[in-house]
Protein backbone atom coordinates (compact mmCIF):
# COMPACT_ATOMS: atom_id res chain seq x y z
CA UNK A 1 0.00 0.00 0.00
CA UNK A 2 1.33 3.37 -0.95
CA UNK A 3 1.19 6.14 1.61
CA UNK A 4 0.45 9.45 0.03
CA UNK A 5 1.73 12.60 1.69
CA UNK A 6 -0.32 15.69 1.08
CA UNK A 7 1.86 18.76 1.30
CA UNK A 8 0.41 22.20 0.98
CA UNK A 9 2.12 24.47 -1.53
CA UNK A 10 4.65 26.71 0.20
CA UNK A 11 2.69 29.88 -0.47
CA UNK A 12 -0.37 28.46 1.32
CA UNK A 13 1.58 28.14 4.53
CA UNK A 14 1.35 31.91 4.81
CA UNK A 15 4.02 34.20 6.16
CA UNK A 16 3.94 32.74 9.68
CA UNK A 17 5.24 29.57 11.23
CA UNK A 18 3.40 27.69 13.97
CA UNK A 19 5.33 29.43 16.76
CA UNK A 20 4.40 32.87 15.51
CA UNK A 21 7.73 33.58 13.83
CA UNK A 22 7.95 34.92 10.32
CA UNK A 23 9.79 33.01 7.66
CA UNK A 24 12.34 35.81 7.62
CA UNK A 25 13.27 35.41 11.28
CA UNK A 26 16.49 33.43 11.56
CA UNK A 27 16.49 33.23 15.35
CA UNK A 28 12.86 33.45 16.48
CA UNK A 29 11.88 33.38 20.12
CA UNK A 30 12.16 31.06 22.04
CA UNK A 31 15.86 30.38 21.64
CA UNK A 32 16.77 28.07 24.55
CA UNK A 33 20.45 28.95 24.48
CA UNK A 34 23.05 26.74 26.16
CA UNK A 35 24.56 28.41 29.21
CA UNK A 36 27.73 27.71 31.19
CA UNK A 37 28.08 24.36 32.91
CA UNK A 38 26.36 24.38 36.28
CA UNK A 39 24.07 27.29 35.44
CA UNK A 40 20.45 26.89 36.51
CA UNK A 41 17.06 28.21 35.43
CA UNK A 42 13.81 28.38 37.38
CA UNK A 43 12.75 24.74 37.80
CA UNK A 44 9.30 25.07 39.33
CA UNK A 45 7.89 25.55 35.83
CA UNK A 46 8.45 23.80 32.51
CA UNK A 47 10.44 25.50 29.78
CA UNK A 48 7.23 26.13 27.88
CA UNK A 49 5.73 27.80 30.96
CA UNK A 50 8.82 29.98 31.39
CA UNK A 51 8.56 31.05 27.76
CA UNK A 52 4.87 31.82 28.24
CA UNK A 53 5.70 33.98 31.26
CA UNK A 54 8.25 35.90 29.20
CA UNK A 55 5.67 36.54 26.49
CA UNK A 56 3.13 37.68 29.08
CA UNK A 57 5.56 40.17 30.61
CA UNK A 58 6.68 41.30 27.14
CA UNK A 59 3.13 42.09 26.03
CA UNK A 60 2.55 44.01 29.26
CA UNK A 61 5.80 45.92 28.86
CA UNK A 62 5.15 46.71 25.19
CA UNK A 63 1.64 47.96 25.91
CA UNK A 64 2.86 50.24 28.70
CA UNK A 65 6.00 51.69 27.15
CA UNK A 66 6.44 51.23 23.37
CA UNK A 67 5.32 54.56 21.88
CA UNK A 68 5.10 55.96 18.38
CA UNK A 69 6.62 59.41 17.86
CA UNK A 70 3.79 61.94 17.66
CA UNK A 71 5.63 63.91 15.00
CA UNK A 72 7.31 61.18 12.97
CA UNK A 73 5.01 58.31 12.00
CA UNK A 74 6.81 55.01 12.01
CA UNK A 75 9.41 56.06 14.57
CA UNK A 76 9.20 54.51 18.04
CA UNK A 77 10.67 55.04 21.48
CA UNK A 78 10.25 53.65 25.00
CA UNK A 79 8.26 56.07 27.13
CA UNK A 80 9.75 56.45 30.58
CA UNK A 81 7.43 59.15 31.84
CA UNK A 82 4.30 60.73 30.34
CA UNK A 83 5.27 64.41 30.41
CA UNK A 84 8.38 66.53 30.07
CA UNK A 85 11.34 64.33 29.24
CA UNK A 86 9.67 61.25 27.75
CA UNK A 87 12.59 58.97 26.90
CA UNK A 88 16.36 58.55 26.90
CA UNK A 89 19.05 56.52 25.18
CA UNK A 90 19.15 54.04 28.06
CA UNK A 91 15.45 53.27 27.48
CA UNK A 92 16.10 53.08 23.75
CA UNK A 93 18.78 50.47 24.23
CA UNK A 94 16.57 48.36 26.46
CA UNK A 95 13.78 48.52 23.90
CA UNK A 96 15.87 47.61 20.87
CA UNK A 97 17.52 44.66 22.63
CA UNK A 98 14.15 43.38 23.83
CA UNK A 99 12.56 43.60 20.37
CA UNK A 100 15.47 41.78 18.73
CA UNK A 101 15.20 38.91 21.22
CA UNK A 102 11.41 38.69 21.00
CA UNK A 103 11.26 38.68 17.21
CA UNK A 104 9.31 35.76 15.86
CA UNK A 105 7.03 35.70 18.85
CA UNK A 106 6.07 39.25 17.95
CA UNK A 107 5.52 39.37 14.20
CA UNK A 108 5.80 43.16 14.24
CA UNK A 109 9.11 43.20 16.11
CA UNK A 110 11.15 44.15 13.03
CA UNK A 111 8.79 47.01 12.21
CA UNK A 112 9.10 48.37 15.75
CA UNK A 113 12.85 47.75 15.84
CA UNK A 114 13.42 49.62 12.59
CA UNK A 115 11.25 52.45 13.86
CA UNK A 116 13.40 52.66 16.98
CA UNK A 117 16.53 52.65 14.83
CA UNK A 118 15.23 55.61 12.81
CA UNK A 119 14.39 57.44 16.04
CA UNK A 120 17.98 56.80 17.18
CA UNK A 121 19.32 58.27 13.95
CA UNK A 122 17.05 61.31 14.32
CA UNK A 123 18.49 62.21 17.74
CA UNK A 124 22.30 62.33 17.50
CA UNK A 125 24.58 63.34 20.34
CA UNK A 126 26.18 66.75 20.16
CA UNK A 127 29.45 65.14 21.23
CA UNK A 128 29.65 62.39 18.63
CA UNK A 129 26.81 62.37 16.06
CA UNK A 130 27.17 58.62 15.57
CA UNK A 131 25.96 58.16 19.14
CA UNK A 132 22.57 59.07 20.62
CA UNK A 133 21.59 62.22 22.47
CA UNK A 134 20.85 60.86 25.92
CA UNK A 135 17.42 62.48 26.55
CA UNK A 136 14.34 63.53 24.54
CA UNK A 137 11.29 65.60 25.51
CA UNK A 138 8.05 66.76 23.88
CA UNK A 139 8.12 70.44 22.97
CA UNK A 140 5.62 72.24 20.75
CA UNK A 141 4.08 68.94 19.75
CA UNK A 142 7.37 67.37 18.70
CA UNK A 143 9.87 65.01 20.28
CA UNK A 144 13.20 66.83 20.44
CA UNK A 145 16.56 66.09 22.00
CA UNK A 146 17.37 67.96 25.18
CA UNK A 147 20.27 65.96 26.60
CA UNK A 148 23.20 67.26 24.58
CA UNK A 149 25.70 64.42 24.85
CA UNK A 150 25.50 60.63 24.99
CA UNK A 151 25.33 58.17 27.88
CA UNK A 152 27.61 55.19 27.35
CA UNK A 153 25.20 52.46 28.44
CA UNK A 154 22.44 53.44 26.03
CA UNK A 155 24.68 53.32 22.98
CA UNK A 156 26.28 50.08 24.14
CA UNK A 157 22.88 48.39 24.16
CA UNK A 158 21.89 49.95 20.83
CA UNK A 159 25.05 48.64 19.18
CA UNK A 160 24.46 45.21 20.68
CA UNK A 161 20.84 45.25 19.52
CA UNK A 162 21.97 45.92 15.96
CA UNK A 163 24.31 42.92 16.12
CA UNK A 164 21.33 40.85 17.23
CA UNK A 165 19.28 42.28 14.36
CA UNK A 166 21.95 41.27 11.86
CA UNK A 167 21.64 37.66 13.01
CA UNK A 168 17.85 37.88 13.34
CA UNK A 169 16.95 39.42 9.98
CA UNK A 170 20.16 39.81 7.99
CA UNK A 171 21.66 43.08 6.76
CA UNK A 172 20.63 43.13 3.12
CA UNK A 173 17.42 45.11 3.59
CA UNK A 174 16.83 48.83 4.02
CA UNK A 175 19.04 48.88 7.10
CA UNK A 176 22.50 47.36 7.09
CA UNK A 177 22.32 46.34 10.74
CA UNK A 178 25.88 45.02 10.88
CA UNK A 179 27.41 48.16 9.37
CA UNK A 180 25.36 50.39 11.66
CA UNK A 181 26.44 48.35 14.69
CA UNK A 182 30.10 48.62 13.73
CA UNK A 183 29.71 52.38 13.23
CA UNK A 184 28.39 52.78 16.79
CA UNK A 185 31.02 50.43 18.21
CA UNK A 186 33.78 52.47 16.61
CA UNK A 187 32.20 55.69 17.87
CA UNK A 188 32.10 54.23 21.38
CA UNK A 189 35.80 53.44 21.06
CA UNK A 190 36.52 56.97 19.91
CA UNK A 191 34.44 58.83 22.47
CA UNK A 192 33.83 56.64 25.52
CA UNK A 193 37.00 54.57 25.99
CA UNK A 194 39.57 56.34 28.13
CA UNK A 195 42.70 56.90 26.06
CA UNK A 196 45.06 56.16 28.96
CA UNK A 197 43.28 53.71 31.25
CA UNK A 198 41.35 51.88 28.51
CA UNK A 199 38.24 51.89 30.66
CA UNK A 200 34.68 52.94 29.91
CA UNK A 201 33.95 56.60 30.49
CA UNK A 202 30.36 57.62 31.23
CA UNK A 203 29.65 59.46 27.99
CA UNK A 204 31.12 61.36 25.07
CA UNK A 205 31.01 64.48 27.26
CA UNK A 206 33.97 63.13 29.26
CA UNK A 207 36.61 64.71 27.03
CA UNK A 208 38.94 66.42 29.46
CA UNK A 209 40.75 63.36 30.70
CA UNK A 210 42.55 63.89 33.98
CA UNK A 211 39.53 65.43 35.67
CA UNK A 212 37.74 63.49 38.41
CA UNK A 213 34.43 63.07 36.59
CA UNK A 214 35.85 62.32 33.17
CA UNK A 215 38.25 59.66 34.44
CA UNK A 216 35.49 57.92 36.41
CA UNK A 217 33.51 54.88 35.35
CA UNK A 218 30.09 53.34 36.02
CA UNK A 219 30.20 49.61 36.91
CA UNK A 220 26.67 49.06 35.61
CA UNK A 221 28.12 49.86 32.15
CA UNK A 222 30.32 46.78 32.40
CA UNK A 223 28.37 44.78 29.83
CA UNK A 224 31.20 42.35 29.43
CA UNK A 225 29.41 40.03 27.05
CA UNK A 226 28.61 43.06 24.86
CA UNK A 227 32.30 43.93 24.76
CA UNK A 228 33.16 40.41 23.63
CA UNK A 229 30.51 40.65 20.91
CA UNK A 230 32.05 43.96 19.79
CA UNK A 231 35.42 42.23 19.46
CA UNK A 232 33.84 39.44 17.44
CA UNK A 233 32.10 41.91 15.13
CA UNK A 234 35.07 44.21 14.53
CA UNK A 235 38.17 42.18 15.29
CA UNK A 236 39.39 45.12 17.38
CA UNK A 237 41.43 43.93 20.37
CA UNK A 238 40.67 47.14 22.27
CA UNK A 239 37.48 45.47 23.49
CA UNK A 240 39.48 42.63 25.04
CA UNK A 241 41.48 45.24 26.94
CA UNK A 242 38.39 47.15 28.08
CA UNK A 243 36.78 43.91 29.25
CA UNK A 244 39.91 42.87 31.15
CA UNK A 245 40.14 46.26 32.85
CA UNK A 246 36.44 46.16 33.74
CA UNK A 247 36.90 42.77 35.37
CA UNK A 248 39.84 44.20 37.31
CA UNK A 249 37.82 47.14 38.64
CA UNK A 250 35.03 44.85 39.83
CA UNK A 251 37.44 42.54 41.61
CA UNK A 252 39.43 45.38 43.17
CA UNK A 253 36.31 46.99 44.61
CA UNK A 254 35.10 43.58 45.81
CA UNK A 255 38.41 42.59 47.40
CA UNK A 256 39.25 45.92 49.05
CA UNK A 257 35.83 47.36 49.87
CA UNK A 258 33.00 44.81 49.80
CA UNK A 259 34.33 41.28 50.50
CA UNK A 260 31.31 40.48 52.71
CA UNK A 261 28.57 41.88 50.49
CA UNK A 262 29.89 41.85 46.92
CA UNK A 263 28.07 45.13 46.32
CA UNK A 264 29.33 47.57 43.70
CA UNK A 265 28.93 51.35 43.73
CA UNK A 266 26.99 53.48 41.27
CA UNK A 267 30.27 55.11 40.24
CA UNK A 268 33.97 54.43 40.69
CA UNK A 269 36.62 57.13 40.52
CA UNK A 270 40.33 56.91 39.79
CA UNK A 271 42.36 57.64 42.91
CA UNK A 272 45.99 56.85 43.78
CA UNK A 273 46.37 54.51 40.85
CA UNK A 274 43.17 52.51 41.36
CA UNK A 275 39.43 52.76 40.83
CA UNK A 276 37.58 53.09 44.13
CA UNK A 277 33.92 53.72 45.07
CA UNK A 278 33.03 57.36 44.46
CA UNK A 279 33.72 59.53 47.46
CA UNK A 280 30.70 61.77 47.98
CA UNK A 281 29.02 63.28 44.96
CA UNK A 282 30.73 62.49 41.68
CA UNK A 283 27.98 62.89 39.09
CA UNK A 284 24.50 62.60 40.55
CA UNK A 285 24.29 62.61 44.36
CA UNK A 286 26.25 62.35 47.63
CA UNK A 287 25.39 58.63 47.51
CA UNK A 288 27.28 58.03 44.25
CA UNK A 289 29.54 55.57 46.07
CA UNK A 290 26.58 53.43 47.17
CA UNK A 291 24.62 50.56 45.64
CA UNK A 292 21.83 52.63 44.15
CA UNK A 293 19.84 52.91 40.91
CA UNK A 294 22.83 52.54 38.61
CA UNK A 295 24.62 49.72 40.40
CA UNK A 296 21.38 47.78 40.86
CA UNK A 297 21.81 46.56 37.28
CA UNK A 298 25.26 45.08 37.88
CA UNK A 299 24.16 41.60 39.08
CA UNK A 300 22.29 41.13 35.80
CA UNK A 301 25.01 42.60 33.56
CA UNK A 302 27.90 40.71 35.15
CA UNK A 303 26.11 37.39 35.57
CA UNK A 304 24.91 37.43 31.95
CA UNK A 305 28.52 37.32 30.83
CA UNK A 306 29.30 34.36 33.07
CA UNK A 307 26.19 32.47 31.95
CA UNK A 308 26.75 32.99 28.22
CA UNK A 309 30.54 32.83 27.95
CA UNK A 310 31.57 30.80 30.99
CA UNK A 311 34.13 33.44 31.98
CA UNK A 312 34.43 33.07 35.76
CA UNK A 313 36.47 36.24 36.33
CA UNK A 314 33.84 37.78 38.62
CA UNK A 315 32.21 34.60 39.92
CA UNK A 316 33.65 35.11 43.40
CA UNK A 317 32.10 38.57 43.59
CA UNK A 318 28.74 37.28 42.35
CA UNK A 319 28.86 34.38 44.81
CA UNK A 320 29.44 36.76 47.72
CA UNK A 321 26.67 39.02 46.46
CA UNK A 322 24.18 36.13 46.24
CA UNK A 323 25.06 34.92 49.71
CA UNK A 324 24.70 38.39 51.20
CA UNK A 325 21.35 39.29 49.60
CA UNK A 326 19.79 35.93 50.48
CA UNK A 327 20.75 36.44 54.12
CA UNK A 328 19.77 40.11 54.08
CA UNK A 329 16.36 39.35 52.56
CA UNK A 330 15.80 36.07 54.44
CA UNK A 331 15.22 34.43 51.05
CA UNK A 332 12.16 36.61 50.45
CA UNK A 333 12.21 38.96 47.41
CA UNK A 334 9.80 41.27 49.25
CA UNK A 335 12.58 42.02 51.72
CA UNK A 336 14.97 43.39 49.09
CA UNK A 337 15.23 47.13 49.66
CA UNK A 338 15.92 49.86 47.14
CA UNK A 339 19.46 50.92 47.88
CA UNK A 340 22.31 49.85 50.15
CA UNK A 341 25.50 51.27 51.53
CA UNK A 342 28.42 49.08 50.54
CA UNK A 343 28.54 47.52 54.01
CA UNK A 344 25.05 46.14 53.40
CA UNK A 345 22.99 48.55 55.47
CA UNK A 346 19.84 49.95 53.85
CA UNK A 347 20.31 53.49 52.57
CA UNK A 348 18.38 56.18 54.41
CA UNK A 349 14.85 56.45 53.03
CA UNK A 350 15.23 53.39 50.81
CA UNK A 351 13.10 50.85 52.64
CA UNK A 352 10.63 50.49 49.78
CA UNK A 353 10.51 47.76 47.11
CA UNK A 354 11.40 48.13 43.44
CA UNK A 355 11.85 45.57 40.67
CA UNK A 356 14.97 47.50 39.68
CA UNK A 357 16.68 45.94 42.70
CA UNK A 358 14.85 42.62 42.82
CA UNK A 359 15.02 41.29 39.26
CA UNK A 360 18.79 41.52 38.62
CA UNK A 361 19.38 39.14 41.54
CA UNK A 362 17.36 36.60 39.54
CA UNK A 363 20.15 36.47 36.97
CA UNK A 364 23.02 36.40 39.47
CA UNK A 365 21.27 33.54 41.30
CA UNK A 366 21.59 31.40 38.17
CA UNK A 367 25.30 30.82 38.66
CA UNK A 368 24.86 28.23 41.44
CA UNK A 369 22.34 25.43 42.11
CA UNK A 370 22.37 26.40 45.78
CA UNK A 371 20.19 29.35 44.79
CA UNK A 372 17.45 27.29 43.12
CA UNK A 373 14.52 28.05 45.41
CA UNK A 374 15.61 31.68 45.70
CA UNK A 375 15.66 31.92 41.91
CA UNK A 376 12.18 30.42 41.68
CA UNK A 377 10.82 33.02 44.09
CA UNK A 378 12.48 35.87 42.21
CA UNK A 379 10.97 34.61 38.95
CA UNK A 380 7.44 34.59 40.34
CA UNK A 381 7.99 38.03 41.83
CA UNK A 382 9.02 39.38 38.43
CA UNK A 383 6.00 37.91 36.66
CA UNK A 384 3.39 39.27 39.05
CA UNK A 385 4.74 42.78 39.59
CA UNK A 386 5.01 45.83 37.37
CA UNK A 387 5.14 49.47 38.33
CA UNK A 388 7.50 51.71 36.40
CA UNK A 389 9.51 51.93 33.18
CA UNK A 390 12.93 51.36 34.75
CA UNK A 391 12.17 48.32 36.86
CA UNK A 392 9.84 46.83 34.26
CA UNK A 393 12.35 47.21 31.40
CA UNK A 394 15.16 45.69 33.45
CA UNK A 395 12.85 42.88 34.51
CA UNK A 396 11.96 42.16 30.88
CA UNK A 397 15.61 41.68 29.96
CA UNK A 398 16.36 39.69 33.12
CA UNK A 399 13.49 37.31 32.32
CA UNK A 400 14.74 36.76 28.77
CA UNK A 401 18.07 35.79 30.34
CA UNK A 402 16.70 33.72 33.21
CA UNK A 403 14.42 31.72 30.90
CA UNK A 404 17.44 30.65 28.86
CA UNK A 405 16.69 32.83 25.84
CA UNK A 406 19.68 35.18 25.82
CA UNK A 407 21.73 34.12 22.81
CA UNK A 408 24.98 35.70 21.64
CA UNK A 409 25.17 37.36 18.19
Amino acid sequence: MKIRLFVLPFFLLGPFLCNGSTLNDKKPFPQHAVYAKGAIKPNHKTQAQLDTDVVFVYERWKKNYLTEDIGEKGQYYIKYQPKGAVTCSEAHGYGMVTLAYMAGQDTKAKEYFDGMFYFFKAHPSNGNPKLMNWQQAIKDGKVVSVGGSCATDGDMDIAYALLLADKQWGSKGKIDYKAEAVSIINALKESTVHSKYKTLKMGDWARREGARGTDATRPSDFMLQHLKSYKKATGDVIWDTVAKNSFSIVNHVFTDFTPKTGLLPDFAEYKDGKFVPAIGKLLEAPTDGCYSYNAARAPWRLATDYLTTGDASVKAQLTALNSWIRTEASDDPNNIRSGYYLDGKVMDGRGYQDLTYQSPFMVSAMIDAKNQQWLNKLWDNAVKNNKSYFGDSITMLCMITASGNWWIP
